[in-house]
């Protein structure tokens, strides 16, 4: 989630909202530094320089591009691309440890491009006039992020957030096209092996009960959140 935070910024180069946070002199952003120095430590890499560096025209088609790429590529041939690339762009030996490495990364970087979306969205959402309030009430660039639009962000993503989970936590049987044994491809061998459907059926009740307690976690914490309107 931290990724596809620091790929929305990125993403986002006509919002006014946005701009709005984004210094314009370097004597404004030695003031942002100087006024936000307490602040700065609890934000993640991205959000912290998101306000400067991902306004360069050149960072924001990068970023654009990355995201199409992974968007409207198959989750497969991603896999495919992590795995194998570093051995025929770089000569690395593929090992098998380096399977499971393979798969988060490959996970993490495409579903960073999707809630990179749901971020983006999010933000979006929040109208102009809270951010001139917070200009009228004192609060400098990144408490206006911290304090007022990133609360209610989370609030309104919750439910976008929560299907992409849940389709992340499906996603993974795709491990299989690099031969890493998951729950699901086990259940193929075992099932196969002792010609009978009850493997299956046993790791497809398995993921049924896992989303159920992610949907309902991701359900309590939504509600905890019914004070941001």
């Amino acid at each position: 989630m931290p990724l596809g935070l620091l790929v929305t910024f990125g993403r986002m180069s006509k919002w006014a909202p946005l701009k709005f946070l984004a210094p314009q002199t370097l004597v404004e952003k030695l003031k942002l530094a100087q006024s936000a120095e307490g602040k700065a430590e609890n934000l993640p890499m991205g959000t912290r320089f998101a306000g400067g560096l991902f306004f360069f025209k050149p960072i924001q088609w990068i970023i654009k591009v990355f995201i199409a790429i992974l968007r409207g590529t198959p989750l497969m041939l991603q896999l495919f691309a992590v795995y194998y690339g570093p051995y025929y762009l770089f000569g690395i030996p593929i090992t098998n440890e380096y399977r499971f490495t393979a798969v988060i990364i490959a996970f993490s970087i495409n579903y960073a491009a999707y809630f990179a979306e749901i971020y983006r969205a999010g933000i979006e959402s929040i109208p102009v006039g809270q951010y001139e309030a917070a200009t009228v009430l004192g609060y400098n660039k990144v408490q206006t992020f911290l304090r007022i639009v990133f609360p209610q962000m989370c609030k309104r993503i919750m439910p976008p957030v929560t299907n992409e989970t849940i389709t992340l936590v499906k996603d993974t049987s795709f491990a299989f096209v690099i031969s890493y044994p998951e729950m699901f491809t086990i259940a193929k061998q075992i099932s196969a092996a002792q010609t009978t459907i009850m493997p299956l059926i046993i790791a497809g009740v398995f993921y049924f009960i896992f989303n159920g307690i992610v949907a309902f976690v991701m359900d309590k914490i939504e509600k905890k959140m019914n004070y941001y309107h």
